[in-house]
């Protein structure tokens, strides 16, 4: 035991005091930002701008600023401007030869929300969010305009340049102007805000304030491609909540007739406001709950979102015993926000959050709060509207009813034929249960699948993701092919089997759409996919059911007039025939399905009316003057897509000289 108390002497001995490191200011923020922030990629990045439009909303709940100023030059250098009170900016007590704007930009936990002094309710709270980004900045310049000055200060990575300045004279001005640019240290030198990020983020505070209007705008030359972001825009929502919900949900049918919206100030042991707007879509696809408390979004939800659980779920049961309907004892709080668009929204005093970024809250409070603002006026909103409640009610017990029939179903293993169908998770699929005019997209990845499943027609259309380019099946084994995930979930989804076992009364759907971006690559991905069903499921196309969508690759603007290209000749000739008037033409090269809106998506691509298909079909083996044809097919197929390379070199070889123009 001696030799071994003296070797662990012997191996800690280099660790003394100088070893410990004692870092000042704000270098904790520089060396881990991650701990501020949530790190250095694309989502920390947009969370500063977070942090400063948070403060200049924390003005405007708080009474002292109507209007918000957010704006994206082209050098990624963000603007956030109000005309609230403006930061202090005379000198601190406890630092005399500061001003307390510098203890505020220098500083971490400083500020003035500790207390509910000067804010009643705040979103910044841990005194760090404007010095973070203040230290993550290569360069920062605030101004103050108050008592008649215009005072301004510059900063790099948390440093003073210099002394607070009077710039002059601002008797028609107040408030504060913060500028900076992230630091390409820390983010990298391509870091890049996204103007559709910003915007989004710009339009949920005005939403969620409705007092306040906030003024977008971004430089032009940022906005590319498809993004459909505006270049400036004036964001005032009178309606808050109910406003955001219209515009979500659009032309969607909904269980009644109105959704449930309210607002209420307590004033009571739990002081503090909530506001909320809920409705039932009768398609129960496409649902959120996006929950926030003093303006700051809480997407891992909390206790603010609990209290609404427990709200909804007791009112709509005593409502269900008030009627006598003994069903709606089975009924849980997943049946009810299921598939529901809710928005919540609370204002509490010190609230408190799980980690800087604040994505959930954990103010025991708010639990109580919510759940008696809430409860009390849907009890009423119930008993109100007797006709729609009964409906929600129905509609609610039904899912309940088929929750307990799946969970019997699992639990009792049931193998007979009426076996409810197992689907892939990642399969929207369509509400009418027979096959007739139904359809499903093949498209690739999650993104390009989110942006279609809201551009289709829920009734008749599904969408089905799948992840990058599929396995060959001309050169792939038999195990592979088993264990092949993507190709499992298709197998489910389409539900006819493949091969000898093909049935054609089973496949669920009318048509089989392949959906890809019109480029190299989605060409490959489609190639693949017609591979898979040429091998393993010819009969599904010689019967008409496998399709290719035609997305286009241009947009064509002229003014008013915009145009789709599917291709460069299609573009050629559009320019040239297309237009009527003498403006300049702008075109835009849409990068993918996933960056394309899905309102554009539904016009050129998915709508049934507007659409352009090409159906693919096969040489019919059993005709005798089309067998040399599916032959050459086979061989084509083989030569191109199977396991010998020296094939497909020879065809390339052969066929070269006649290949004018390439997309690469």
């Amino acid at each position: 035991m001696a030799d071994l108390f003296q070797t662990t002497a012997r191996d800690t001995g280099d660790y003394t005091a100088k070893d410990i490191e004692v870092l000042e200011g704000l270098e904790p923020v520089r060396r881990r930002p991650g701990m501020y922030i949530g790190g250095t990629d694309e989502r920390a990045l947009h969370h500063l701008v977070a942090e400063v439009l948070d403060n200049a909303m924390d003005e405007a709940v708080a009474g002292h600023a109507n209007r918000i100023e957010l704006e994206l030059l082209a050098d990624s250098s963000v603007i956030v401007r109000d005309n609230g009170r403006g930061i202090p900016v005379d000198p601190h007590p406890k630092y005399r030869d500061k001003s307390a704007l510098e203890v505020i930009l220098t500083t971490l936990h400083s500020g003035g929300k500790f207390s509910d002094s000067v804010y009643k309710t705040a979103g910044g709270l841990h005194g760090v969010g404007v010095s973070v980004v203040n230290a993550l900045s290569d360069r920062l310049t605030v101004e103050v305009a108050r008592e008649k000055r215009l005072y301004a200060q510059h900063f790099s990575r948390g440093a003073p340049q210099g002394p607070l300045e009077v710039i002059g004279a601002a008797p028609n001005r107040r408030g504060t102007t913060l500028k900076f640019h992230p630091d390409p240290e820390i983010f990298g030198e391509r870091a890049r805000f996204k103007p559709a990020t910003l915007y989004r983020m710009a339009r949920s505070k005005a939403y969620l304030f409705k007092g306040v209007e906030i003024r977008w705008s971004c430089d032009p030359v940022l906005i590319t491609g498809s993004d459909t972001t505006p270049a400036t825009e004036t964001l005032h929502f009178p309606n808050g909540l109910t406003d955001f919900l219209s515009h979500a949900l659009e032309d969607r049918t909904l269980v009644t007739a109105q959704p449930f919206t309210g607002e209420v100030e307590v004033q009571n042991g739990e002081t503090g406001r909530v506001e909320w707007a809920i409705a039932w879509p009768a398609d129960e696809d496409d649902g959120f709950l996006n929950a926030y408390c003093n303006t700051v979004p809480t997407p891992l939800g909390g206790t603010h979102e609990q209290g609404l659980r427990t709200a909804l779920l007791r009112a709509l049961k005593a409502y269900g015993e008030l009627v006598g309907n003994k069903r709606a004892a089975q009924i849980t709080a997943d049946d009810i926000l299921g598939g529901t668009a809710i928005m919540l929204s609370v204002f509490i005093r010190d609230p408190q959050f799980q980690g800087q970024t604040k994505e959930k809250l954990v103010s025991q409070h708010a639990t109580r709060l919510v759940e008696q603002a809430v409860k009390d006026r849907f009890d009423h909103w119930l008993a109100d509207q007797p006709e729609q409640s009964n409906q929600l009610l129905g509609f609610i017990i039904d899912k309940a009813e088929e929750r307990l029939k799946r969970r019997q179903q699992k639990d009792t293993q049931r193998k007979t034929a009426t076996q409810r169908l197992r689907l892939p998770g990642k399969l929207a699929d369509c509400t009418r249960t027979n096959r007739e005019d139904t359809e499903i997209f093949l498209v690739e990845g999650d993104s390009a699948g989110g942006s279609a499943k809201q551009a289709r027609r829920r009734d008749t259309q599904a969408v089905l993701p799948l992840r990058g380019k599929i396995l060959n099946v001309a050169s792939a084994s038999a195990d592979k092919l088993r264990g092949n995930q993507e190709l499992s979930d298709l197998l489910l989804a389409l539900g006819c089997g493949t091969g000898d076992r093909y049935d054609e009364a089973a496949l669920r759907y009318d048509r089989v759409i392949i959906m890809t971006d019109a480029d190299v690559d989605g060409a490959h991905i489609a190639s693949l996919l017609m591979t898979f069903f040429y091998r393993e499921m010819p009969k599904l196309i010689e019967n008409g059911h496998l399709y290719l969508a035609i997305p286009p690759l241009y947009r064509l603007t002229q003014g008013a007039v915009t145009l789709y290209a599917r291709d460069d000749k299609h573009k050629d000739e559009l320019m040239a025939n297309g237009f009527k008037g003498r403006g300049k033409i702008e075109i835009s090269r849409f990068k993918g399905l996933g960056e394309m809106p899905s309102q554009q998506l539904k016009e050129t691509t998915m709508d049934p009316d507007k659409r352009v298909l090409v159906r693919v079909t096969i040489p019919d083996t059993r005709d005798a003057e089309q067998r040399d044809d599916a032959k050459d097919t086979a061989q084509l197929v083989e030569s191109l897509m199977g396991r010998k390379p020296e094939l497909r070199l020879a065809f390339i070889q052969e066929n070269a000289r006649f290949v004018r123009d390439l997309d690469v």
